[in-house]
C-alpha cells in the first residue's frame, strides 16, 4: 500500500498531534540527497554555531555517495543516553543496564508532547519514509522514520527493505521513530542524563531520538534493539551476526564482536551473502533484517576489500564523517580521493550501501536452517586455540559470555590487551535477559543438528605484542573445515585449563598450531596465561550472575 503525503501527515496527526508540519514523505533518494545537501544543517564542529552544512554532494554529485558529518558529539551510538520506558506490562521482560536504562513512564507521557509542539510550533519540515526491518514477510515489522534530516530517511531507504507485505496495518502495527536534532532535553524536566535522548517507548511502537544524536546508526540500532524484544517474545531468535549459505544449501552464522572478522569471512566467493549484522532464525530458516550494510571505513584496505572499494563510487550510497581533504572542497572530490586512514573526525567512519552492492547474495536474503555456527573471538591474549568444537552447553555458555579482547593503545589507557565481555555478542542491543537468546539458540541447535565451533582470529604463540595474530589463511581452512564438517568426527584433545576441545588436525593447517600451548617458547608462559585468562572468564560468569539465568559454567 502506497500512502500518499496527506495520508501519512493525518496518521501522525491522528497518533502524535502532528499537525502543523511541512512533511515530505516518500521522496526519491535522488530528491532526498538534494534535500540534504540543501537543507541538513546543524552541529559538524564543536565551536560552530549549529547552523552548519552537514550533508555535501562529491564531484560525482547525485550519481555517487552523500557525505554526511554527524554532530561532533555523537560520532558512534549515545549509550549514556539511551532508554526504554519502564512501563508495568514490560518492565519485568527487560534486560536493564548501563546502555540500556529505565525511563520514568509519567516523565515521557510529559515529554512527548513538548517534542510534538515544538516542531508544531516551528512549522518544521519533517521527511518520512516507510521501511520495514526484516525480508521474511511473516515476521517483518513495518518501520517508519520521521525526522528533521533528509541524510537519516536517506540512510533508511538504504539500510532497510520496502515493499516486504502488504501493509495496510501499518498504523496498527508499525513502528515509528520520531528524529528531532533541534529540540534540546532538560534533564531535570525531562528525567534524560544530558540534552539528548534516545528513549524506546516498546509498548506503545514508538521511539524518540533528540537533541544531538544524529549519527545514522542511531536509526539503525534503535530498530534492532526493538527485534530484539519483538522476536524473542514470538518465540523467534533475533541475531546480531552475519551469514552467508553454500551451493549445497547449507547454511552459516557467524557471531562477533567489532575486530573479530565478522564481516570479512562471511565475504566468501565461492558462498552467498545472507547480511553482515542483524538477522532472524525464523522457524523456517535465516533471513536479514536488512537491506543494507553499514560498514567501518577506518584504515580499509581497498586491495582485499574491493566490495566496498568500488560501492564508494557508487550511487544511493552514504559515506559518513570522512574527513574532506585539506584545502580541497567535497564537491571537486572524487571519493576514491579520500584518505580512509585519517581519523581527525572519529575511528569509526562509517560507510552505508546497499546490500545488492555485494557481487554474490542470497536471493531475498534468506537462507534455509544452519548447518554451522561460529563464534567469532579474537584472544589478544593469545590463549584460546585457534578452532575448539563445543558442546551445546559450552555454546550456551561462550554465547552469553560474547568474548573478545581490546588491544593495547585502541582507546586511551589501554596498555596491554584487554578483556571484553558482550553478552550475545550484542549486549547493548540486547533487551531481553540474555538466557533467553541462548534458549533459543540452544533449542534451535538441537532441532536441526547445528554444529558450533568457537573460531580464535586473535593472537598465536604469545600475546598481542609477543605473538603474532593468526593468518586470514588458516581461519580460512579452518572455517571451511568446519563447514564441511572435517571436525565432526575427528580425532581430539583438550585444553586442560580451559576444559575446550580442539581437533588434532585440519586440512591446510599446520597441526602443531592446533594446541595453542605448543606455539609459546615458553608453555610455563603459557600456563600462566591461561589460568589468568580462566579467571576472568569465572569473574565474569559470576558477575553477570549467568548461574541464576540457568547457564551452566564451563570454566
Amino acid at each position: 500500500m502506497t500512502r500518499t503525503t496527506e495520508q501519512v501527515l493525518g496518521e501522525l496527526g491522528k497518533a502524535f498531534g502532528l499537525t502543523n508540519v511541512n512533511l515530505k514523505h516518500g521522496l526519491s533518494q535522488d530528491e532526498l540527497f538534494r534535500a540534504a545537501v540543501a537543507m541538513d544543517r546543524g552541529h559538524v564542529s564543536i565551536d560552530g554555531d549549529g547552523n552548519e552544512q552537514k550533508a555535501f554532494s562529491t564531484a560525482l554529485g547525485v550519481e555517487g555517495p552523500l557525505v554526511y558529518y554527524t554532530d561532533p558529539t555523537c560520532t558512534g551510538r549515545p549509550t549514556k543516553d539511551t532508554f526504554a520506558v519502564a512501563r508495568p506490562e514490560i518492565q519485568d521482560e527487560v534486560w536493564w543496564k548501563p546502555d540500556f536504562q529505565k525511563f520514568d513512564p509519567t516523565k515521557f507521557d510529559a515529554l512527548l508532547p513538548r517534542v510534538i509542539s515544538h516542531l508544531n510550533e516551528r512549522n518544521a519540515t519533517l521527511y518520512s519514509t516507510d521501511v520495514f526491518c526484516g525480508w521474511d514477510a511473516e515476521f517483518s515489522e513495518p518501520y517508519r522514520f520521521v525526522g528533521e534530516y533528509a541524510t537519516h530517511a536517506y540512510f533508511c531507504n538504504i539500510m532497510f527493505p520496502k515493499q516486504v507485505r502488504d501493509d495496510a496495518d501499518r498504523a496498527d502495527v508499525g513502528w515509528t521513530l520520531i528524529n528531532v536534532p533541534s529540540f534540546r532535553c532538560d534533564p531535570e524536566r525531562d528525567g534524560t542524563n544530558s540534552e539528548r535522548g534516545v528513549i524506546i517507548d516498546i509498548t506503545n511502537r514508538l521511539a524518540l531520538v533528540l537533541g544531538r544524536a544524529d549519527y545514522c546508526g542511531v536509526n539503525k540500532k534503535t530498530m534492532f534493539t526493538l527485534m530484539n524484544f519483538v522476536l524473542p517474545s514470538k518465540g523467534q531468535l533475533s541475531m546480531h551476526c552475519s551469514a552467508n549459505v553454500g551451493t549445497n544449501d547449507d547454511s552459516a552464522i557467524l557471531f562477533g564482536l567489532s575486530g573479530t572478522g565478522k564481516t570479512t569471512l562471511s565475504a566468501d566467493p565461492d558462498r552467498l551473502l545472507i547480511g553482515d549484522d542483524e538477522h532472524v532464525w525464523s522457524d523456517v530458516g535465516i533471513s536479514n533484517f536488512e537491506d543494507g550494510c553499514y560498514a567501518k571505513l577506518i584504515d580499509l584496505d581497498k586491495e582485499n576489500e574491493p566490495v566496498i572499494a568500488a560501492a564508494l563510487s557508487m550511487k544511493g550510497t552514504l559515506i559518513e564523517n570522512v574527513p574532506p581533504l585539506p584545502g580541497k572542497a567535497m564537491a571537486d572530490t572524487d571519493p576514491q580521493e579520500l584518505d580512509l586512514f585519517d581519523s581527525s573526525v572519529t575511528e569509526n567512519t562509517r560507510f552505508a550501501y546497499p546490500l545488492a552492492c555485494n557481487p554474490g547474495v542470497a536471493e531475498g536474503a534468506k537462507g534455509p536452517h544452519p548447518q554451522t555456527i561460529v563464534l567469532l573471538t579474537a584472544d589478544a591474549f593469545g590463549v584460546l586455540p585457534p578452532v575448539s568444537i563445543l558442546s551445546p552447553e559450552e555454546v550456551m555458555y561462550h554465547f552469553v559470555t560474547g568474548f573478545t579482547s581490546k588491544l593495547a593503545g585502541t582507546e586511551v589507557g589501554i596498555t596491554e590487551p584487554e578483556a571484553t565481555f558482550s553478552a550475545c555478542f550484542g549486549a547493548p542491543f540486547m533487551s531481553h535477559k540474555p538466557s533467553v537468546y541462548a534458549t533459543l539458540l540452544a533449542d534451535r541447535m538441537e532441532k536441526h543438528k547445528t554444529r558450533c565451533i568457537l573460531l580464535n582470529t586473535g593472537w598465536s604463540g604469545g600475546a598481542y605484542g609477543s605473538g603474532a595474530r593468526m593468518s586470514l589463511k588458516a581461519t580460512r581452512a579452518l572455517l571451511n573445515a568446519a563447514l564441511n564438517g572435517d571436525f565432526d568426527d575427528v580425532e581430539t584433545q583438550s585444553e586442560p585449563t580451559l576444559g575446550l576441545t580442539m581437533p588434532v588436525s585440519c586440512p591446510g593447517v599446520d597441526s602443531e598450531i592446533l594446541n595453542p600451548r605448543n606455539t609459546w617458547e615458553d608453555p610455563q608462559a603459557y600456563d600462566a596465561a591461561a589460568v589468568s585468562l580462566r579467571d576472568m572468564f569465572r569473574a565474569n560468569y559470576e558477575a553477570k550472575g549467568f548461574a541464576q539465568l540457568g547457564i551452566k559454567a564451563a570454566m
